[in-house]
């Protein structure tokens, strides 16, 4: 049997259910690559994640722009929204962006903000004295570059204050459009990837070269909010949920946490 028709018919048949009586040699045989392992763990990971109803789901950044606005602002606002969710819970972006836009989260609105002002829109987003810095000046880039706009290549938006290879990639897919040019790994990414062995890396930006190698292209532009809302509810950085997860139930992840309590 192939590895997606028996994956397909085991969630089918079970769905996310941690108490269900799929047996591991159903998992276990199908193990007979490591690409075969990472996309069994990505359609269990995904049944899992069916409710998308992890608060990246509800509140990530490609939820924050306005839908409604004219692209150049929409663009715009999913670059902003980015820069603002480094090191800052999704809950906490997503109120900055409110308020940034009840404010007019515009290029022109931004520079004609005062600096004080923007900082107390942006509190309490982690270090949000240092993002006003960023916004004002990548917005004087944009306005002074290309043309009210920003840019539309990874080297150009890597080249803006504030902006690192996770928003370069995550602004690509999100407000241009373009899938299988890179995959955007935040702290989640990184460190599900390394407890899964998918890779062995140190640093997000190792992780995102192997993760070219073994990741499936058509998973690329989904792998980061699959994962995110996989870490925020499960995967925990501390405590995580072993056992309510379907990857250690069928032996596809080895690292369990001692301490973890069912539900």
């Amino acid at each position: 049997m192939s590895l997606r028709r028996s994956s397909a018919r085991i969630i089918k048949k079970y769905g996310y259910n941690k108490n269900s009586n799929c047996t591991t040699n159903e998992i276990e045989d199908l193990n007979k690559t490591k690409e075969d392992r990472i996309s069994q763990n990505i359609l269990l990971i995904k049944s899992m994640r069916q409710n998308a109803d992890a608060p990246v789901d509800l509140m990530g950044c490609h939820t924050c722009a306005d839908k409604n606005a004219d692209p150049k602002t929409f663009r715009f606002q999913t670059l902003v929204a980015l820069m603002l969710s480094s090191q800052t819970k999704d809950q906490v972006t997503s109120a900055a962006m409110e308020r940034l836009k009840t404010a007019g989260c515009s290029i022109s609105s931004l520079l004609e903000l005062p600096k004080e002002q923007l900082e107390e829109l942006l509190k309490p987003v982690g270090f949000y004295k240092r993002k006003t810095e960023y916004l004002k000046r990548v917005c004087t880039i944009l306005r002074e570059k290309y043309n009210d706009d920003i840019p539309n290549t990874f080297e150009g938006l890597c080249e803006l204050p504030g902006v690192g290879p996770k928003m370069a990639n995550l602004t690509i897919q999100i407000a241009f459009g373009r899938i299988g040019e890179g995959i955007g790994v935040d702290t989640h990414v990184h460190r599900i990837s390394n407890r899964l062995n998918w890779v062995k890396t140190k640093t997000p930006e190792q992780t995102e070269f192997e993760l070219r190698e073994v990741l499936p292209k058509n998973e690329w532009s989904t792998i980061n909010q699959l994962l995110v809302g996989f870490g925020q509810t499960i995967c925990l950085p501390v405590g995580p949920k072993c056992l309510d997860c379907l990857l250690y139930k069928y032996g596809q992840c080895k690292w369990k946490n001692v301490n973890s309590k069912k539900k």
